[in-house]
């Protein structure tokens, strides 16, 4: 991947990439303790998020939540071509403190609600997106001003589009997979083990994690620890101590809680103590 252009002011991070021979294999499952607004620029590729799958076109824009799942699925060869602009709440909150604007974001059951076509938002949004994510002014101040700025113009033409929506779009999910991680997500801190798993859904093992791979791009275990990790992370960021954020996320032991989370985020649970 080439990354064209990024900046990280700390509380919002644009990023500009391209991929003249995209892998599928070089994208894997990950998630994010911010928000994230994704704008599909150009590729051959569709989207998951919580299982749910997106056809991309030009303009495509795809919302998603702190800890909602998420993977790119390229589907042929060609250029792939991609903004993405990740926001913490407090960045919004300074002006928006009672997170209006993040309605769309947090008001919807997960991977249900995440994509925006072209027509939904403005002919400008491709553009909007280049101008947040592919500044060259030099000063970080006004590449932060000149970022902020267009970033709420941007949270208002999603959050309009987001009314005129109606309910059906967040139904209950009907495809197994998307049940499987609705059920998982509903019970994420509860007891939770892969052999059961497969036993609620009545399928094999192997069958669970074929069909949890290909609406996910992971393991059902791997998701669950993914997932389970960037909770505590939350939780301990907030105060609460490594051990009590461990357990009441569903880690039965600490010391597998302490290598897991040094493996993922490179640091021990106390380095993240605020």
């Amino acid at each position: 991947m080439d990354i064209l252009n990024e900046f990280d002011s700390g509380e919002v991070y644009t990023r500009y990439a391209v991929d003249e021979k995209p892998d599928d294999g070089s994208f894997i499952m990950h998630v994010h303790d911010r928000c994230e607004i994704y704008c599909f620029v150009s590729g051959n590729a569709e989207y998951l998020v919580e299982g749910a799958r997106y056809p991309l076109k030009t303009g495509s824009v795809l919302i998603m939540r702190p800890s909602e799942s998420h993977k790119p699925k390229i589907l042929g060869s060609g250029r792939y071509e991609r903004y993405a602009v990740n926001f913490s709440l407090s960045a919004v909150e300074r002006l928006d403190p009672r997170r209006m604007l993040m309605k769309p974001f947090f008001e919807r059951p997960l991977g249900r609600g995440n994509l925006y076509g072209a027509a939904e938002l403005s002919s400008e949004t491709v553009r909007l997106f280049g101008e947040i994510c592919g500044g060259n002014i030099g000063e970080d101040y006004e590449r932060q001003l000149e970022i902020s700025t267009r970033l709420f113009l941007l949270l208002e033409m999603i959050y309009k589009a987001y009314l005129k929506r109606g309910s059906a779009e967040y139904a209950p999910p009907t495809v197994l997979s998307e049940q499987i991680i609705t059920y998982i997500n509903s019970h994420l801190f509860e007891e939770l083990s892969v052999p059961m798993l497969a036993e609620l859904f009545f399928l094999s093992v192997s069958q669970l994690g074929r069909v949890f791979r290909q609406a996910t791009g992971a393991a059902p275990w791997e998701y669950i620890t993914i997932k389970r990790l960037t909770a505590a992370r939350e939780k301990i960021r907030c105060g609460e101590p490594a051990g009590i954020a461990a357990e009441s996320c569903g880690f039965g032991n600490y010391s597998a809680f302490y290598r897991a989370y040094v493996k993922r985020f490179g640091c021990s649970p106390t380095d993240d103590i605020s």
